[in-house]
C-alpha cells in the first residue's frame, strides 16, 4: 500500500498485515478483531482534526497510523506513516487496499451544476440495455448491476467508494458511471481513481457556502479534468461559457457537444412537448421520451459518452429512444382532467429557471403555471431571493414553502426568499410553511389545463428538520391530492 504514495516517512514496523482502512477512529473499536490490522488515517477536517484521535485509535488496536504530523508519544508496535496530505493519502491507500478497482472497469465521471444525476442514471440504463453490466454512483442511489445500494452523498468517501467499485468488479461490471461533486474533488475523495472519461454538463452559482467564490467553484470542477489521464476522453458542453475552460489544461482527448454551434456531437431540437423530444442528432432524427431543452443537452452527453466508449451509434440512439427520466427529474404526474404536475430537483436558480422556461416553451405560454418552491437551510443564503424572483418571473402564481430547513427556522428562510419577490407579485405569492399544505393548495388551485411545478427536492423521500429526517415525498403528495 505504501507504493501508492509518492512521498512519505515511515516510523516503526514495516511488516503489518492491513485488514481494514478507516478515517473514523470510532470504526477501529467497532471493527472488533479486525482492528488488529486496522490502518487509521488522521485527516484535518472542517469540524475536527483527526490527529487528536490518534491515541484513541492506537489504544483500540490500530496498527498503522497515517498522519501529517507525528504524535509526541509513539507506540513501538505501531507503524506511523507521515505524509504531506493525509486526505490525498486516504484515497490512494483505499484504492490500493481494494486492489485498484477503477483500473479494472471503465469508470466515467460527470461533473457540473445540473444534469449529473439524469446523465449517469440514463447512461447506466443505456449500457445495461445494450447488454453490458454496469455500476452506478449517483445522488439518488448506487447500483451494482440491478442491485441497489443506498446513497448517502453525491460522491461517497474514498473508502466506501473503492469498496463499491471493488464489489462492482467482483460482480462482473464492465463500466461504472458516477457523479463527481465539487465537494468530492476538493476533499480528494476521488484520489487514486483512474477514469476512462469525464463529462462536463454546465456550471452556475451553487455551493458558494462551501467554495466561497464562483471562481473557486469553477477551479474545483476544472481540477477533475486537469487530472484525467491521456488515454481518457473529456467531453464538454461548448454552449456553456465555461465549457472550454474546463478542458483547456487536460491531457485527455477533447470532445464537444452542442445545440447551438459546431461540435463533435451536434443536436437540434425539432419539437418539444410533454410527450417528448424530437431531435436531429448528428444528422439522424430521433424521438426521445424526455422533454425539455436541458434534457436535450443531457441526451447529447449520453450519446457522446456512449460513442466514445465504443458503442455502435445506431444501437445507442435506438436504445436511448426508450429511456425514461430519472426519479424526481422533470417527473410528470397527470391528473384525470388534463392538468399536469412536474416534480423536479431544481434547487439552484439556474435549474429552476431552466425548468420553468421549458414548461413555458412546451405550453407555448398559454396555460397557467403554479410553482411550489422552497430553499434548504444551512446552505448558500444568497440564492434564496434569486430563487423566489425566478419563480415569480415565470409563474402565474407562486407558493413559497419549506424545503429541508435542517437547523434553521423555516420562517427565516422564507423571509429571505420573500426579499426577492417583486412588489407587483406580492399579492399573488403565497407563503405556506407546511410543505404538504403548500402542495395541497397548489393542487387545489390548479385548473384543468394548468401545470404545477413542485421544485427543490425531487427524488428525496424525506424532509430534514433539526438533524431528523421525516418521510416526505413530493411525488407521493402530488399523486395523493390528484387522486382526491
Amino acid at each position: 500500500m505504501l507504493k501508492s504514495l509518492k512521498r512519505y516517512d515511515l516510523v516503526g514496523p514495516v511488516d503489518v498485515n492491513v485488514t481494514a482502512v478507516t478515517f473514523d477512529s470510532r470504526a477501529v473499536k467497532a471493527s472488533g478483531e479486525k482492528s488488529e490490522g486496522m490502518l487509521y488515517v488522521a485527516q484535518r477536517g472542517t469540524q475536527t482534526d483527526g490527529h487528536k484521535y490518534i491515541p484513541q485509535a492506537v489504544e483500540q488496536g490500530a496498527r498503522v497510523i497515517v498522519c501529517e504530523e507525528l504524535p509526541a508519544q509513539q507506540d513501538s508496535h505501531v507503524s506511523y506513516v507521515k505524509v504531506p496530505d493525509s486526505t490525498v493519502a486516504l484515497g490512494l491507500m483505499a484504492s490500493a487496499f481494494y486492489d485498484n478497482p477503477s483500473r479494472k472497469l471503465k469508470l466515467v465521471g460527470i461533473t457540473g451544476t445540473n444534469g449529473k444525476t439524469t446523465t449517469v442514471t440514463l447512461l447506466h440504463k443505456l449500457f445495461m440495455s445494450l447488454g453490458h453490466k454496469a455500476g452506478l454512483l449517483s445522488t439518488i442511489v448506487n447500483k451494482i448491476g440491478t442491485e441497489e445500494v443506498p446513497a448517502t452523498h453525491t460522491t461517497p468517501d474514498a473508502v466506501e467508494l473503492n469498496a463499491l467499485l471493488h464489489r462492482m468488479v467482483e460482480m462482473g461490471c464492465e463500466y461504472c458511471f458516477m457523479e463527481v461533486s465539487s465537494h468530492a474533488i476538493c476533499q480528494h475523495r476521488i484520489s487514486g481513481l483512474q477514469f476512462a472519461g469525464g463529462i462536463f454538463s454546465n456550471i452556475t452559482h451553487d455551493h458558494l457556502d462551501f467554495h466561497k467564490t464562483f471562481a473557486n467553484y469553477i477551479t474545483a470542477k476544472k481540477a477533475f479534468f486537469d487530472h484525467l489521464p491521456k488515454a481518457a476522453f473529456a467531453l464538454t458542453n461548448v454552449d456553456d461559457k465555461n465549457g472550454l475552460v474546463m478542458v483547456q489544461n487536460t491531457r485527455a482527448q477533447k470532445h464537444t457537444y452542442s445545440l447551438r454551434t459546431a461540435a463533435d456531437f451536434k443536436g437540434f431540437v425539432l419539437d418539444d412537448s410533454f410527450r417528448g423530444l424530437h431531435m436531429r442528432v448528428n444528422g439522424q432524427e430521433v424521438y426521445f421520451k424526455l422533454c425539455g431543452r436541458f434534457n436535450a443537452y443531457n441526451l447529447l452527453a449520453i450519446y457522446g459518452a456512449a460513442v466514445l466508449l465504443g458503442m455502435p451509434e445506431d444501437q445507442v440512439l435506438m436504445q436511448m429512444s426508450l429511456l425514461e427520466s430519472a426519479a424526481g427529474r422533470f417527473q410528470l404526474v397527470h391528473r384525470s382532467d388534463g392538468a399536469t404536475a412536474i416534480v423536479d430537483y431544481a434547487h439552484t436558480p439556474d435549474a429552476l429557471e431552466n425548468v420553468l422556461k421549458t414548461i413555458l416553451e412546451v405550453t407555448c405560454r398559454k396555460h397557467e403555471v403554479i410553482t411550489v418552491v422552497g430553499c434548504g437551510g444551512d446552505r448558500d443564503k444568497t440564492k434564496r431571493p434569486e430563487m423566489a424572483a425566478i419563480a415569480c418571473k415565470y409563474s402565474t402564481r407562486v407558493i413559497l414553502t419549506s424545503d429541508n430547513p435542517r437547523t434553521e427556522q423555516p420562517a427565516d428562510i422564507l423571509a429571505d426568499m420573500m426579499a426577492g419577490v417583486p412588489q407587483n407579485k406580492k399579492k399573488t405569492c403565497l407563503v405556506i410553511e407546511n410543505r404538504r399544505e403548500a402542495i395541497k393548495t397548489g393542487c387545489m388551485l390548479l385548473p384543468a389545463d394548468g401545470v404545477l411545478l413542485v421544485a427543490g427536492k425531487g427524488h428525496e423521500n424525506y424532509q430534514e428538520i433539526n438533524h431528523v429526517k421525516h418521510h416526505f415525498d413530493d411525488t407521493e403528495e402530488v399523486k395523493n391530492f390528484f387522486n382526491e
